[in-house]
């Protein structure tokens, strides 16, 4: 029975990534891609619950590792999707650093400024476009220089033209 838990575990964090990494692809807009991974995940799971359900053995230990492979296979999935798809994202940051943008633009990024009158009066907003792969390093450039800047990230679906740095 311990091998039967064993190979219900793994197959079920098998499948559950499928699962994980086909949404975020059908999210992206890759239907295809989407539906071919969507074969095989439930294809995996039709014969890992078929084995599960045809056993001769009534153990709750069953239940368990089916129940744990789902939830390893959703953090793993995670992790997989995070690794292989790579999503745009837009920055704006709210800076009196007049300087932050030239910094950021040595470093390789494209960066519009834009002023914007706030309650303390004029400071700058700088709009840039990544992947989501250069946003922790991206952060710890902005805060070399400014470390109040005001950030917001926003996923972004589709960009057209413009410049991006993506490595």
């Amino acid at each position: 029975m311990a091998i039967l838990c064993l190979k219900i575990f793994l197959t079920r964090i098998l499948d559950v990534s499928l699962g994980t990494f086909r949404t975020i692809v059908l999210v992206k807009g890759k239907n295809i891609l989407a539906g071919i991974i969507g074969f095989f995940e439930v294809f995996v799971w039709f014969v890992i619950v078929q084995e599960a359900l045809n056993t001769t053995y009534t153990s709750i230990w069953i239940a368990v590792f089916y129940s744990l492979g789902f939830a390893a296979g959703t953090i793993i999935g995670a992790y997989v999707t995070n690794y292989f798809i790579r999503t745009p994202i837009s920055l704006q940051i709210i800076t009196n650093k007049d300087n932050l943008a030239d910094y950021l633009r040595e470093k390789g990024f494209g960066v519009s400024v834009v002023d914007v009158k706030g309650k303390d009066g004029i400071r700058n907003m700088l709009i840039l476009e990544t992947l989501d792969n250069r946003y922790k390093e991206l952060l710890s450039l902005i805060r070399v220089v400014d470390k109040n800047a005001f950030i917001v990230v926003d996923e972004k679906k589709y960009i057209h033209n413009g410049f991006i740095l993506t490595k």
